[in-house]
């Protein structure tokens, strides 16, 4: 059976694979791609603060698929390194950080609706996606490899990225950032609870 971590490689694979043989050809490092995934998350950011909810999705998207490429070309040339790991988390981070920092914009702004329950919503999603990722750092810090979960930040880009493209429906966006928050709270319990099934062997 094939096991979920797997399945988003193979998906991973399959739609970069091209395109990272073509830039694997070219002087762009795969540190590179990393920081101007960073810039395109603000610059979506920007979109969102400001109204325009719709070009945001398709922006996010293609910062996605960035996402996908950065780890991919650094395997394909092998120049991995511990460093450009550190730096793809950090910035990983930073780029969902100011997304979610201008949805809330947006909320508080009234550009979008529900207000109130958009901002408790945004906050909870911005929780949970934290947690997710700091699970995982501490784990791997024990010598613990942990990509377990249903909801990794993959997941979490598609479903934004369909919120903010079906934006102009009531409470559309809403419900995305509702799914985001509750399917990464789970998944976050989901690796907190394989992490003291592994610390438990190993002591």
């Amino acid at each position: 059976m094939i096991r979920l971590p797997e399945l988003r490689k193979t998906a991973g694979y399959f739609f970069t694979q091209h395109l990272v043989r073509l830039l694997a050809k070219t002087p762009i490092t795969p540190n590179a791609l990393t920081w101007f995934g960073l810039l395109v998350a603000i610059g979506a950011a920007v979109l969102i603060s400001t109204g325009h909810i719709f070009a945001a999705g398709f922006v996010v998207l293609v910062g996605g698929f960035f996402d996908m490429l950065d780890g991919a070309l650094a395997r394909l040339t092998n120049s991995t390194s511990r460093f450009g790991a550190i730096l793809d988390s950090t910035l990983d981070r930073l780029s969902e950080a100011v997304i979610l920092l201008a949805i809330l914009v947006a909320y508080t702004r009234g550009l979008v609706e529900p207000a109130v329950a958009g901002v408790v919503v945004v906050g909870l999603a911005w929780l949970g996606s934290l947690l997710v990722s700091y699970i995982r750092a501490r784990a791997e810090a024990l010598g613990i490899e942990c990509e377990v979960g249903i909801f990794t930040r993959a997941e979490r880009v598609v479903i934004l990225v369909l919120g903010l493209l079906l934006g102009q429906i009531d409470s559309a966006l809403l419900i995305a950032l509702a799914v985001i928050a509750a399917l990464s709270l789970v998944t976050a319990g989901q690796r907190l609870v394989y992490v003291w099934q592994k610390t438990r062997k190993m002591t």
